[in-house]
């Protein structure tokens, strides 16, 4: 009986220190996850910046931000956020196919949340149509 409450402490005990682990983590908050162009020209990059803080307590690291999309190109805050600044990432989105879009861009890192996902979506149009 005394071995079995000896292992029942040890195993609470790890448990509440990955639980604390896991409070201090960073963690993104985001101004908009989704980000909607509307009509664009054909051929003409269009551009939006994701602004996001940190909410958490340790340091914010980007690892990757992928696009899906070779039309698509991402520039990011490789530096680490501390709690509470912000960072940024800038999505550049150019087609060459007049047609809707929904693009996902994944964004790795080393918060609570590892794998974010944001979207940009419009409709690329002819340049005529584009103007009017």
């Amino acid at each position: 009986m005394k071995k079995l409450i000896i292992l029942f402490a040890v195993v609470l005990g790890f448990s509440i220190t990955a639980s604390a682990q896991d409070n201090q983590k960073p963690e993104f908050k985001f101004n908009e996850e989704k980000h909607d162009f509307g009509k664009v020209p054909k051929g003409k990059p269009v551009t939006t910046v994701f602004e996001y803080t940190n909410v958490g307590v340790e340091p914010l690291i980007l690892t990757e931000v992928r696009p899906t999309c070779g039309c698509t190109i991402a520039d990011y805050t490789k530096t680490p956020v501390k709690k509470g600044d912000k960072g940024t990432i800038s999505i550049t989105y150019n087609a060459a196919v007049a047609a809707p879009f929904s693009k996902t861009i994944v964004v790795t890192s080393n918060a609570k949340t590892p794998v974010k996902n944001l979207i940009i979506s419009g409709e690329v149009v002819e340049n005529a149509a584009a103007t009017r």
